[in-house]
């Protein structure tokens, strides 16, 4: 039962903290709610008992990334007079959030309906770096290829378009 309601209130955190993140307006605002997000959701992993899962998630995400997101932020100094007119943001976040819910709730019912077991035990390997070595390298080795290249051609990419003219 305290798991249950742990959940909820992680989840909580999750969708508020994201939804802050969208609407900011300043950009710091949005990174201080990006880093409650990911936190959180390493806090979700730690309930699953995925302790690799979690670690990667504070370590990578919620400080490597984030680290460099903050860095960049602050490095532009970006001031509330820079910033544009956002006049019609909160329309557009409220046409997207009514053209995404009967997907949202379309999915809701699909999960509701099928026979996954809620309770469901997890197998005691589940998010362990071997578990998560053995799927990534056998069932997605091509996806995580494809990404490693994509990644690469972003990198020679930013590269080139950085360089200077002499």
């Amino acid at each position: 039962m305290q798991n249950e309601i742990l959940f909820f209130i992680l989840s909580l955190i999750t969708i508020v903290s994201s939804l802050v993140m969208i609407s900011a307006h300043r950009p710091i605002d949005s990174a201080l709610s990006f880093i409650v997000t990911l936190v959180s959701i390493a806090a979700l992993f730690g309930l699953l008992n995925a302790s690799f899962l979690f670690v990667v998630q504070i370590i990578i995400y919620a400080g490597a990334i984030l680290s460099l997101i903050l860095f960049i932020i602050m490095f532009l100094n970006i001031k509330d007079e820079n910033l544009p007119d956002e006049k019609y943001k909160n329309y557009w976040l409220l046409g997207t959030s009514l053209i995404i819910a009967p997907f949202s709730a379309i999915l809701v019912d699909l999960i509701l309906r099928s026979n996954i077991a809620v309770n469901a035990a997890v197998h005691e390997n589940f998010g362990t770096i071997k578990d998560v070595g053995l799927t990534l390298f056998s069932e997605w080795v091509l996806p995580f290829e494809l990404v490693s290249i994509l990644l690469l051609v972003a990198l020679v990419g930013a590269v080139t378009l950085s360089k200077k003219e002499v």
